[in-house]
Parts: C-alpha cells; sequence; structure tokens
C-alpha cells in the first residue's frame, strides 16, 4: 500500500517522508526548497539557517561583531 504521491506540483514520485518523494524530500532536508526545514537568514538572498537576531552566524558577525563596533565607533 504507497502513501501517495509527491505534493511538489508535476512530480509523480512515491512519498518518503513529509509528503515529499526522496528527491524532493532530500532537497527539503538540505533547505534548497521554496519552504526550508528552518527559518532561513533575513539577508538578501542567504539561504543559510538563522544563529540570532533573524540572522546567520555570517551576516551576524557582520552585523554585530567587533569588528563592525569598531568601524562604527572609527
Amino acid at each position: 500500500m504507497g502513501k501517495g504521491i509527491c505534493r511538489v506540483e508535476g512530480c509523480d514520485g512515491v512519498v518518503q517522508g513529509k509528503r515529499y518523494c526522496a528527491k524532493h524530500y532530500r532537497l527539503w532536508r538540505k533547505g534548497k526548497m521554496p519552504k526550508p526545514r528552518y527559518k532561513t537568514c533575513n539577508a538578501e538572498g542567504c539561504r543559510k539557517p538563522r544563529e540570532r537576531r533573524g540572522l546567520c552566524a555570517e551576516h551576524f558577525a557582520k552585523e554585530y561583531g567587533k569588528q563592525a563596533q569598531e568601524e562604527a565607533a572609527a
């Protein structure tokens, strides 16, 4: 007995998990689907997972890190 068809439009794959076929489930787990498994960084074009204040570690360091503080003081 099958579990159903993948919920991605135009895909007829058999469901593996979270109502996605194996291919789309793998993409979802990597955060490459339109609705990723985790909240993404608020910086434009960044799809990394959020760390703090809505930003990924890289963008948080740029915005709030020591270097940003020193540049603002100069």
